[in-house]
Parts: C-alpha cells; sequence; structure tokens
C-alpha cells in the first residue's frame, strides 16, 4: 500500500474544476427532508431528566440523496434525481424544497403506498440533542418497482447523463431488480456508475465502476472482523469484497485515518487532514459526489481518492448536512494535493 503523491498542478486542478461544469448527473436513490430545530437550553425539564429546549429557528432542508444532488450541484455540475416520495403533505414540502433549489422533478415517482422520509434534528449550541425518524423501509411493490424503473430508464433515454450515483440508505427504494436494470442499461451505453452502499443491497451491485463503503459497512458486508489499524486486514476484506462484486474502484472511507482507494494491484492510502470536526453528518455524500465528478473526467484514482477525502473532511466543519462549498475547495486542493 503506498501513500498519495501529487500528481496535478494548480492550474490543472482549476481546468478539472471547470470542466465539472455542465455535466449531468443521475442521481438515483432514497430521498429524504432533513429537518431542523435550533434552539437553546437552559432547564432541566421537571417531567423527566431531560433538557427543554426553547426553539428559535426551524429550517427543511433536502436530505439523503438529494444532498447528493445538492453537492453535485454546488460542484457546478447539472444533477437529476431519480427517487420515490410519498403522495403526502412532506411529499409536497419535498416538491416545494426542489423546485426552490432549481431541480428538476422528472425523475420523482409519487407511492400511495408509502411516507415521504424525514429525518428531525434538535440542534442548541452547536450540539446535536435528538434526531426524530419518519419513513418507511419496506421494499418497493412490484407495480412502484415497474413504474420506478421506467422513470429511471426514460430518464437515461432522454438525457446525456455522465455519471450514475447510486445513493442508499436502505429505504426499499433501491430494490435488487432496480439496481439490475440500471446497472445493465449504464454498462450498454458506457456510463460510469458509483455506489454509496448500506448493508441490505450490498452485493446487488455488481460489475459497477466505483464502489464506496465506510469501514462500517466494509467489515459487516463480507462479515470479517478487522480493527480498522490493520491495513492488510482491510486489504484483504477490499478484495474478498471485489470478488463478489467485480467492480472496478473500491474506495473505503476509513473516518480519522483517510480513505483508502484500489484498482487492480494498486492501492493507495490517502491520510485525513486535520480539522475540527464539528458534524459528520452528510459527510458521505460529499464524498461519493466528488468522486464521482472526478471519475467521470477519467482522473487518476488517487485524485480522485485525494479530492473526495478533502471534500468530506471540509464539509464535517460545518453543523448539519451542508454540501461543499466548490471554491474552498478548490483553494484546499491548489495548496494541499499540487506537486
Amino acid at each position: 500500500m503506498k501513500g498519495f503523491t501529487p500528481d496535478t498542478s494548480p492550474t490543472e486542478f482549476e481546468a478539472l474544476f471547470e470542466r465539472f461544469n455542465g455535466k449531468k448527473v443521475l442521481v438515483i436513490g432514497d430521498v429524504m427532508i432533513d429537518a431542523y430545530y435550533w434552539g437553546k437550553v437552559d432547564r432541566i425539564s421537571p417531567e423527566a431528566p431531560v433538557p427543554v429546549v426553547q426553539i428559535d429557528e426551524r429550517e427543511n432542508r433536502l436530505g439523503g440523496a438529494a444532498n447528493v444532488a445538492l453537492n453535485v450541484m454546488t460542484m457546478g455540475a447539472i444533477p437529476i434525481i431519480c427517487a420515490v416520495v410519498g403522495q403526502d403533505e412532506k411529499g409536497l414540502l419535498f416538491d416545494e424544497l426542489l423546485e426552490k433549489r432549481g431541480f428538476t422533478s422528472e425523475g420523482i415517482y409519487k407511492s400511495t403506498d408509502r411516507v415521504t422520509t424525514v429525518k428531525t434534528r434538535i440542534i442548541s449550541g452547536g450540539h446535536h440533542l435528538l434526531r426524530v425518524d419518519e419513513e418507511t423501509t419496506k421494499e418497493l411493490n412490484q407495480l412502484e418497482e415497474q413504474g420506478f424503473i421506467q422513470s429511471c430508464l426514460n430518464t437515461i433515454a432522454t438525457n446525456d447523463i455522465d455519471v450514475i450515483i447510486f445513493e442508499d440508505y436502505n429505504k426499499g427504494v433501491l430494490t435488487q431488480r432496480v439496481i439490475e436494470e440500471i446497472t445493465k442499461v449504464a454498462t450498454e451505453k458506457g456510463i460510469p456508475t458509483t455506489v454509496d452502499p448500506k448493508k441490505e443491497h450490498y452485493f446487488d451491485y455488481k460489475g459497477v465502476t466505483l464502489f464506496k463503503p465506510n469501514f462500517k459497512e466494509l467489515v459487516e458486508g463480507v462479515k470479517v472482523e478487522v480493527e480498522k489499524s490493520d491495513d492488510a486486514g482491510i486489504l484483504h476484506a477490499v478484495s474478498t469484497m471485489e470478488t463478489a462484486l467485480n467492480n472496478e474502484i473500491s474506495l473505503v472511507t476509513l473516518s480519522e485515518r483517510g480513505v483508502l482507494i484500489k484498482k487492480g494491484d494498486d492501492v493507495t492510502l490517502i491520510p485525513a487532514h486535520a480539522r475540527e470536526i464539528l458534524d459528520v453528518s452528510g459527510a458521505g455524500d460529499t464524498v461519493i459526489s466528488v468522486a464521482s465528478l472526478a471519475l467521470s473526467e477519467n482522473c487518476s484514482v488517487q485524485t480522485i481518492a485525494a479530492l473526495a477525502n478533502l471534500a468530506g473532511g471540509l464539509v464535517c466543519e460545518k453543523v448539519g448536512v451542508v454540501p461543499i462549498d466548490k471554491s474552498l475547495l478548490l483553494a484546499e486542493a491548489k495548496k494541499l494535493l499540487t506537486k
């Protein structure tokens, strides 16, 4: 396993970031609303030993696969979301959030049998106190599955897609059949595919271009016990995973250790940069977004991993789920990743 050696100049990074502009990225997966209650705590409840939060501000943001799309958009590319939401009040709110951000809703499939996923976070003084989830995790029924697949295929047929991102939050949208049908079409059309996986359909993403588990997802997926400090053990787990998936590139996020990227026999470990970590929420969304754009530009695997690693660390300096700042990422890349 080798370390990262910069192979890109500042001007090359500038040109690369310019080429991200206008790229079409299809984001398929589980969308949600990230709701925030911001307030202050100055007493404990007399009813139970819990803090009383006096709410000062409320905010609703696009989350899950939609946050991946936001990261794609802030990098200058054009995201198209293919997802399923409920025909409910929160589904209407999701539509409003899409419109507010300037997204097309052409790939959004409405279900009468599901609720729109909402994750509500209560935050005080920069500290995350509580999260409340409203969701369904059952898989799409046969009718919904067929309708959603057709919606995805129509979107691919009518757009010149540069890369497809599967963003799996285990909410039941990315079924085995959905994954197989979309991957098959992407392969036929030569469209690279990337995956941010979860445990349920871990080994259904056969033949994708780039597979990005975090450390926990890696060890749970291949059912091995290995320490995060054990390089040989991690490599063995990745090789086991690749044997089952037959994917081209593996990108494993290792939190404080950084990221590992592997393509064939080429393995690189890129250390994390020193950061003041305030909130890791949404960091994985940023990593897969930036990695996918770099992949669509045929960047070296080292550059793909280094940029994604840098982007993931930057969003951890913010409270809440927020997309990457392109200008900040470029400035940091030119400072930290250039030869």
